[in-house]
């Protein structure tokens, strides 16, 4: 699997961050969920894992054609959206070694890889409740 990648949201010692696949799928590699609370709302498949990063991490889709970034459907892949300001996500744990290959990514993170479309669709206006989920 080849990555392009779209963009990051660094702070030092933290690097959320976005890329394109040639396999028509984003990869987001974000921080690994610890907390328990947090963990015990969520019902996680095996093969699957969950992460937390920024929302302001999705304005990168801009740079693979999307006219914007900005996230307006708060659902799956998206299980949480936190107090902070971040989304919790979930979705298969990646595993493929040429894609990790081309990632630098510290002990404390993991990625997912989702269909784009899943993505994509959370760009579009919803009409029900706005952060259903909030933590």
């Amino acid at each position: 699997m080849q990555l392009t990648f779209l963009g990051k949201n660094s702070t030092p010692g933290d690097s959320p961050t976005l890329y394109a696949s040639d396999q028509d799928s984003y990869v987001i590699q974000g921080w690994k969920v610890y907390a328990n609370e947090l963990l015990m709302k969520l019902d996680v498949p095996e093969g699957q894992t969950i992460i937390e990063v920024p929302t302001e991490l999705f304005e990168h889709l801009t740079k693979d054609g999307q006219q914007t970034g900005e996230i307006k459907k708060f659902s799956e892949p998206i299980m949480l959206v936190t107090e902070q300001g971040t989304v919790v996500l979930q979705g298969p744990e990646m595993h493929d070694e040429e894609a990790l290959g081309q990632m630098r990514m510290p002990d404390y993170e993991t990625c997912i890889e989702v269909p784009k479309s899943s993505i994509t669709a959370l760009l579009e206006e919803d009409s029900g409740p706005d952060h259903p989920r909030s933590t």
